[in-house]
């Protein structure tokens, strides 16, 4: 995934009254400003999403780009670098990649085992490859037209094709989540069947990521297929082995009418081994902490216990930490000629329609009503920052350009802008509310 990151550089200056000398206080005073910078800018820019009818969470997105070097960066570059000199950057990757793991941990625990349906899974499975082939066929094919005005030199069509097809592929898992909670919809049959194809999506998606990065490096087929078989095997233990394992949580709540200092400390070691493990596999963390919550006890009080406990803090320290991190990252400066502008036209015409109406004609032909579908064809195809992270690993291995990466990020820009005012317009607030209650319908013969 991301490249290691250097252990920061500490070069203690400022004396302590005893005349010595702290190096932890010193990147302790340097982290501080950071974080109240990016809590600031997230609250400010939250609001005025809200304000303009958009989820709070594009707003908090905007903020972690605007405090890079597409806004803060080349208006006040001196003041950007005093606030996040390169000794802190390692810090917030840290505390982001823990915010996003924790935060997928609680989007899996959330979702209601009890309330499945049989055929559940297919449906999800049926709508997450209406996702994912209509917007990847199209991304290859529009990566393929755009291979000698585009790529590097040293990167062939097919793989630059296959990059840009598996970067508009992508869901925004964390962003649709964060939606559908604030929306109170993560177990309406729209948004179970939504989150459940937007993890397959994403799945593959860095399946894909895993084979490219093999065969760039040089490392082969074998370390794709190595890194595709650990995961299985790591979600098959997961909700076999440790969900047994896990049981006694769920009885021990039970008993005592809330979760214990001991089971909390379980609760909370879960998911950041089953990240770190997926992190060493190759497939990101946010999938081991989304399989965790999926193990943990089915007793939903239980869980709704755990999200009480935990989501205050993760949604508002870190996972704004986490798109800060991200923005530092990104620099929209590098679209500036009328080629680059029409080929972004292309990559945003291929992302959006594969996505949107090849998810509308899933929903549609396992019996929702033309307007749900279209809405689940909105909410797929928000792409947030999970295409951000998936382009950053892309642009540090080489795989693509800054224009390249550039465009990308517009289109996440875009694509999750639009997702909103496309779902209302489809599913207006009176005929959302009765989706929260309405069964799966059975699949149109």
């Amino acid at each position: 995934m991301f490249a290691p990151t250097p252990a920061p550089v500490l070069v203690s200056t400022p004396a302590l009254a005893s005349g010595g000398t702290d190096p932890n206080l010193e990147l302790t005073l340097k982290v501080m400003p950071a974080l109240v910078v990016i809590l600031i800018a997230s609250a400010v820019c939250g609001r005025l999403a809200l304000m303009v009818v958009q989820p709070r969470v594009l707003g908090e997105m905007v903020a972690g780009v605007l405090l890079g070097p597409t806004l803060f960066g080349a208006l006040f570059p001196d003041a950007q670098r005093a606030v996040f000199p390169a000794e802190v950057r390692p810090i917030l990757y840290v505390l982001s990649t823990i915010g996003l793991t924790l935060y997928m941990f609680l989007v899996g625990a959330g979702l209601d085992h009890q309330a499945a349906r049989p055929g559940e899974a297919r449906r999800a499975m049926g709508l997450a490859v209406s996702g994912v082939v209509p917007s990847l066929l199209l991304g290859v094919t529009a990566g393929a037209l755009l291979w000698g005005t585009l790529s590097r030199p040293d990167v062939g069509r097919f793989q630059f094709a296959l990059f840009v097809g598996g970067a508009l592929s992508l869901t925004a898992f964390p962003m649709l989540a964060r939606i559908l909670y604030e929306r109170g919809l993560e177990n309406s049959p729209l948004g179970r069947l939504s989150l459940l194809a937007a993890s397959v999506d994403d799945a593959l998606a860095w399946c894909l990521l895993a084979v490219l990065s093999a065969l760039h490096l040089g490392s082969g087929m074998g370390e794709a297929w190595r890194t595709i078989g650990l995961s299985a095997l790591f979600a098959a233990v997961m909700l076999t082995v440790v969900t047994r394992l896990l049981r006694p949580l769920g009885e021990d709540f039970t008993r005592r009418g809330g979760i214990g200092a001991g089971a909390m400390y379980v609760v909370v070691l879960v998911p950041l081994v089953a990240g770190w493990l997926t992190d060493w596999i190759g497939v990101y963390s946010v999938f081991g902490g989304f399989v965790a919550g999926l193990a943990m006890p089915r007793d939903m009080a239980f869980r709704r216990a755990v999200h009480e406990r935990m989501m205050g803090t993760v949604s508002t320290l870190l996972l704004p930490v986490f798109f800060a991190f991200s923005g530092l990252n990104t620099d929209l400066g590098g679209i500036s000629s009328l080629t680059l502008l029409l080929a972004l036209l292309l990559i945003m015409a291929a992302g959006f329609g594969g996505k949107y109406f090849g998810c509308a004609l899933a929903m549609r032909s396992i019996g929702f009503g033309w307007r749900e579908s279209y809405a689940v064809g909105a909410l797929m195809n928000a792409r947030g920052l999970m295409i951000l992270i998936f382009i950053n690993i892309g642009l540090a291995q080489g795989m693509i350009s800054r224009e390249v990466f550039s465009m990308l990020v517009l289109v996440a820009v875009v694509t999750t802008a639009g997702t909103l005012p496309l779902y209302k317009l489809a599913l207006p607030d009176r005929l959302e509310a009765h989706e929260k209650n309405v069964p799966i319908p059975e699949p149109v013969q």
